[in-house]
């Protein structure tokens, strides 16, 4: 079923299902998730669910996609400039995409090729 449920994201992150303090939050990077890929997507999967429909539902590897970009997007809020520190080993780059999400989400690098 589409699209993914914020639970689903929180079991995804780890989080207690009955702690709420940071669904608002976690719901708005799921949302904007959500929204990145039907945008990019839009015309290749039904994500509206609609019978009869000769577009493929979202599969599950979109589906977890969806769930690591909107984890890592919320992850991202903490370091705006790219850099986190830790400590006594100072500060660390963090990077801005991931390969592993972007090839789940056929984004970036893995996007389809589109013809004009």
């Amino acid at each position: 079923m589409w699209p993914p449920s914020l639970d689903e994201l929180k079991t995804d992150l780890k989080i207690a299902l009955d702690d709420t303090r940071d669904d608002e939050r976690l719901n708005q990077s799921l949302d904007a998730s959500v929204a990145l890929i039907e945008r990019v997507h839009h015309g290749r999967y039904n994500f509206a669910q609609e019978s009869g429909s000769d577009l493929p539902d979202p599969d599950s590897d979109l589906r977890l996609g969806v769930l690591r970009l909107a984890g890592r997007w919320d992850v991202r809020r903490k370091s705006p400039d790219g850099m986190i520190s830790m400590g006594e080993l100072g500060a660390g780059r963090v990077s801005s995409f991931d390969l592993d999400i972007d090839r789940l989400c056929r984004i970036g690098r893995f996007a389809p090729s589109v013809f004009a």
